[in-house]
């Protein structure tokens, strides 16, 4: 048998999403200058924004990255939308697609309420992402100041893969194994 005749009849039924390049944030400019530039397509201040991405990347909650931020949850999680984050949407891809239903006309909205099975605030925001792309120049900003900032970026081996001063490859990152006895 042939790889042609094993092939025969497969198609492709699902596509994978291009990701594109790695992003470095090597330009050293805060975030929040970098947002100041597009303060009119965020929900709140850049100094703001920045603050909410800082806290929510280091695995803050989205109330907590608010109220550090000092603007409200909705307001928190408009603006994490805006800056591509993901996971900010309280409703499953499935109850999305009941909002995305009633956006497009097919039921009412006291329906696609009651079937997203969340309250009028879940459904509120899931109407927001769902009509809001984040706009590109904010996201690629946000990732390249998470790139820039993650855990292991900054303490680890060096671009050129050599090592910390004290020899450890993932600067103290896993700790001490002592700890474990």
């Amino acid at each position: 048998m042939t790889l042609s005749e094993i092939a025969d009849g497969l198609e492709v039924t699902a596509s994978q999403r291009d990701r594109g390049v790695a992003v470095a944030d090597d330009t050293e400019t805060p975030l929040v200058d970098r947002l100041a530039e597009h303060a009119d397509d965020l929900p709140c201040t850049p100094e703001a924004t920045a603050t909410l991405v800082d806290a929510y990347t280091a695995g803050r909650s989205v109330g907590d990255a608010a109220r550090e931020a000092g603007v409200t949850p909705m307001t928190g999680a408009k603006a994490l939308h805006c800056c591509g984050v993901e996971g900010v949407c309280p409703l499953a891809p499935t109850r999305r697609d009941v909002v995305r239903d009633w956006l497009d006309g097919r039921i009412a909205r006291s329906e696609a309420v009651a079937l997203a099975g969340g309250d009028e605030a879940d459904f509120a925001l899931a109407t927001y992402v769902e009509t809001h792309d984040p706009p590109s120049e904010i996201a690629e900003a946000v990732d390249a100041h998470v790139a820039g900032s993650a855990p292991l970026g900054g303490g680890s081996a060096g671009s050129d893969g050599s090592v910390g001063d004290d020899g450890d490859a993932l600067g103290g990152a896993l700790g001490s194994p002592d700890g474990l006895r």
